[in-house]
Formats: structure tokens, sequence, C-alpha cells
């Protein structure tokens, strides 16, 4: 990056607004937000939320997406990425650094007995948040303490979300449908991840996580909406546990304590958008 751009991005994030506007939508996560999540946020007219984003954008700070009606806006993460290598290339000339320049999760504040700990969040902490709590029980035991929780709990776990997991020998055991207000006290867990498994495809709105733990978005259709015939009702429940299932394998393969916050991030926005394979599939299904 030239300094004349890396001078560029600094002067767009120079006033106090856009530079909130801009932590907020970093914060978000790849799938950005709709421009009235944004405007509720900060209490702004729509002509200023306008004119911040317009001036992000054309620094090329945030991208912006239309879908359906409504105009999605999110961080450009390769652009912050450089920015960030441009401020700190060449750090104190390779000599012992006062500042550390590392910063993957640190570790004196994430440890829970040797464990992260992660959140799957979505609106009703039902099904897909349930799921994914109890999947990573299992593949992240010894590493992860897994937590989920809702913006508006439906207040009890959808019966189909429990019958799976037993047919799979998950453990149901202590899962409930609760409020994510429980994780926001000062006794509360710091959380290291928050993913949210809500689906933006169907418009359903993704509750954001105020803070600094790392956040992901790995969006996943609501079985609990499915029509029509109880097997066809529980095989959208089965499809939701195979992509959740296939993602947290991947993320509990990963070497996280070696990885940059960053480079982190990208891998799990990365896991966001897999599927899985056939074979997965197959080895479900029998």
């Amino acid at each position: 990056m030239e300094s004349i751009k890396a001078a560029e991005l600094l002067a767009a994030l120079a006033q106090p607004h856009r530079l909130e506007i801009y932590r907020y939508l970093v914060q978000a996560g790849e799938a950005g937000l709709a421009v009235g999540q944004i405007s509720e946020h900060f209490n702004l007219s729509g002509a200023t939320l306008s004119f911040h984003l317009k001036n992000l954008k054309q620094a090329q700070l945030i991208n912006c997406l239309r879908q359906g009606r409504s105009l999605i806006y999110s961080a450009n993460y390769p652009v912050m990425n450089s920015l960030l290598d441009y401020l700190t290339d060449n750090c104190c000339g390779g000599k012992t650094c006062p500042i550390s320049l590392d910063s993957s999760i640190n570790k004196e504040q994430h440890m829970t007995e040797g464990l992260y700990n992660i959140l799957f969040l979505c609106t009703g902490n039902s099904a897909r948040s349930i799921m994914a709590e109890s999947l990573m029980r299992r593949w992240g035991r010894g590493r992860f303490n897994a937590h989920s929780a809702g913006s508006h709990p439906a207040g009890e776990v959808n019966p189909r979300a429990i019958e799976l997991l037993k047919r799979f020998n998950f453990s149901t055991e202590g899962l409930r449908s609760k409020s994510w207000e429980e994780f926001a006290q000062p006794d509360s867990p710091h959380l290291d991840f928050v993913v949210t498994v809500c689906d933006n495809a169907a418009g359903e709105v993704c509750p954001v996580w105020p803070g600094q733990p790392l956040t992901s978005h790995w969006g996943a259709p609501d079985p609990a909406a499915a029509r029509g015939t109880e097997v066809e009702k529980m095989m959208a429940f089965r499809e939701a546990f195979r992509i959740l299932d296939t993602r947290i394998k991947i993320f509990t393969a990963l070497r996280i304590d070696g990885l940059e916050r960053l480079r982190l991030k990208e891998k799990m926005d990365s896991i966001g958008k897999t599927m899985p394979t056939a074979d997965e599939k197959d080895e479900k299904d029998e």
C-alpha cells in the first residue's frame, strides 16, 4: 500500500461517527448489516448515515450489496488488513519491539481451565444454536467450552433437535433455550468466539454481539420453519445438523494459538460458507 492510499483511509476514519460505524461493521462480520440496523444502533438521521457510509465506501473501507430492497454494508477486510500491514511494516527495524504485533487470541484472557469459550447465537435458541452447542461439546472437547443463546429465546428447545441429537448419540444434558443477556453479565464467562447461525438468505436478522470476541457468521436454514410432512420436517433438521457438523469439525481442527487474529477471522468466515460433501451426507444418512 502506498502512503497516499493509507492517508486516504485514515482520513476517512478521522471522524468519530464514521469510525464507530466502521468498527461496528468490522464486528458484524462478513455477512454485514442492513442500513436500518446500522441506523437503529447509532440513532442517526438517514441523511447523516448516508453521508458517512458514502465516505467509507468511497475510501473502499466498506462494501455495499443490494439484497432485494435492502442495502447491506460490510467491512472490506482485505483493505483493512493492507492498512494494518502498512502501519506495522518493519516495526522497530527488526529489533526487540515494545509493542505486541501478535494480535492472536490473548491466552491469559481466554483461558478457563485451558479452554476457549464459544457462543453460538441466533434468534430463538431452540434448534440450530442448540445443535451447534452439542456438536461443539463433542468435537471441541478439551479445547472449547460451548454455549448457545438467543436474542429472543423461544423458551424451550425444539423437540426435533433433541430427537436428532439423541439419534446420533450426542449429549442433550443441560441444553435449554436462554437469552444472550446471560452472557453479558459481569460474572459471565469471557467469550473468545461468537458465531451466529441465522439464515440471512431467508431474511432473518442476526443479532450482533457487542465487545471484542472474534465473531463470524455460519448461516444455516432454519429447520423449525420447514413445512410439509413429519419426514420432510425432520429432513430439514438433519440438513442443518450436517451443515453445522461439517463447519465445527473444520474449526476445531485449526491451530488457533498459531494464527494471527485477522487471519483466524478470515478462516472462520470461510468455514461459514462450507457445505457438507456428498460423502458426509451419506455418512449421516446411514
